[in-house]
């Protein structure tokens, strides 16, 4: 089981904004912030659901490749939310909410790009 990932941003603010926007329909918080003053390195946060950050965001290079990951929705209409979101974010769509029949007869997927062009996704895997 995997306890936290994080990925690198070029710009530590408006990626909080991004996310902070964007993974609310999901029920995640910005839940832990620090500022490159405070560590004498770089500006980070935390986000996460029930108090427990497990996707940190971090001021420096951007990963390249550019990340992918995946977030749990637990209905389509989550997942419809977190897209609507993104855009309005300023996310960059990459792929509207739909069934990915593909990857399993119940895959209801969005994928988004964010300011880096991360593929950020939010997936359900309950039968619609």
């Amino acid at each position: 089981m995997i306890d936290h990932t994080g990925i690198n941003v070029s710009n530590f603010e408006r990626s909080k904004e991004f996310y902070t926007q964007s993974l609310a329909p999901l029920g995640y918080q910005l839940l832990h912030e620090f500022a490159a003053a405070g560590t004498s390195s770089v500006s980070g946060g935390g986000f996460g659901i029930d108090g427990q950050p497990d996707f940190w965001i971090l001021q420096g290079d951007v990963n390249t490749p550019r990340i992918h990951i995946a977030f749990r929705a637990e209905t389509p209409e989550v997942v419809q939310a977190f897209y609507q979101a993104a855009l309005k974010a300023g996310g960059q769509d990459n792929g509207a909410p739909g069934l990915r029949t593909h990857y399993h007869p119940n895959y209801y997927a969005a994928f988004v790009l964010d300011p880096d062009g991360h593929n950020v996704e939010a997936v359900c895997h309950t039968p619609v």
